[in-house]
């Protein structure tokens, strides 16, 4: 399964969407330290899977250091062509491993910092997979149920499925 990433910016007066081949890719893949650019308060992205779309309204204030790296990754392709790997019934599907070795290899090591917990890992919510504190780099899964263990244990979500969680519960 196959997923393309385009970003819909929201503003106060109007709603721009940008398809993934039209954004214009301001950072370098290969260099992580180059896509550093702060997150739209609010913001939305829409992904195109093989099995319908979904949009996820990411919210800055949830948790900053996540939705800054998930605006530079989308905003720059990373999640274009990517596949879900993961799908745990009843718990989460993941995906965010780019399907250029080269590219993922780099990624590997950009560890952003953590976010305190401000959302509940509820259906639908969005979080960064983790290794241990201080370890999320590119992975992020969706929950598709009450998760709430997960809050303690450091994983905060940035984000919300607000249309399509029937595309991503058939995944």
């Amino acid at each position: 399964m196959r997923i393309q990433a385009g970003i819909v910016f929201a503003f106060a007066f109007a709603l721009a969407t940008f398809g993934a081949h039209s954004l214009s890719f301001a950072g370098d893949l290969s260099n992580p330290a180059s896509l550093n650019e702060k997150a739209p308060d609010v913001y939305k992205v829409k992904f195109d899977t093989s099995k319908g779309s979904f949009v996820v309204e990411v919210h800055r204030d949830w948790a900053p250091n996540g939705a800054d790296r998930f605006y530079n990754l989308v905003k720059n392709g990373f999640y274009n062509d990517a596949r879900f790997f993961r799908v745990i019934g009843d718990f989460m599907v993941q995906f965010g491993i780019n399907g250029n070795p080269k590219i993922s290899q780099v990624w590997q090591d950009a560890n952003i910092r953590d976010d305190p917990v401000k959302q509940n890992n509820t259906r639908g919510m969005i979080t960064f997979a983790t290794a241990g504190p201080d370890t999320r780099t590119t992975q992020v899964f969706i929950n598709f149920g009450d998760n709430a263990g997960l809050d303690g244990q450091g994983f905060s979500p940035f984000g919300k499925v607000i249309s399509g969680m029937d595309v991503v519960d058939s995944l």
